[in-house]
């Protein structure tokens, strides 16, 4: 199993914001089966003002290209993606059309 951490802003709007995290607290059932079936065993999102943080688990067979294709070839997950990118905007480091960035691990306890 591994963990990958993400990063990702959102528009600094106190009333989108708090939207967002109302989509969030009851996700479509679609994009629920849509993680599972990546191979994500666990998802957690952390918000600190307009900056959001994701923690995922994920299976050994998980493969963050094979998820983009599977949610291309999904039109209940473009659908919620396009809807999230109301909320959403890229960090400076993010590359043309990327969201969530994958943050680098500097440090581990054990």
């Amino acid at each position: 199993m591994k963990t990958y951490a993400l990063a990702l802003d959102l528009k600094d709007n106190e009333q989108l914001i708090k939207e967002y995290e109302q989509f969030h607290q009851a996700i479509w059932p679609e994009i629920k089966e849509s993680i599972q079936t990546a191979g994500i065993t666990d998802m957690r999102i952390y918000r600190l003002g307009n900056r959001l943080f994701m923690l995922m688990e994920v299976t050994d067979e998980f493969s963050f290209e094979k998820k983009a294709v599977a949610d291309a070839a999904n039109p209940i997950v473009q659908k919620w993606e396009e809807l999230m990118w109301k909320y959403q905007q890229p960090l400076p480091q993010a590359g043309d059309g990327e969201k969530w960035v994958i943050m680098s691990e500097i440090f581990k306890l054990n």
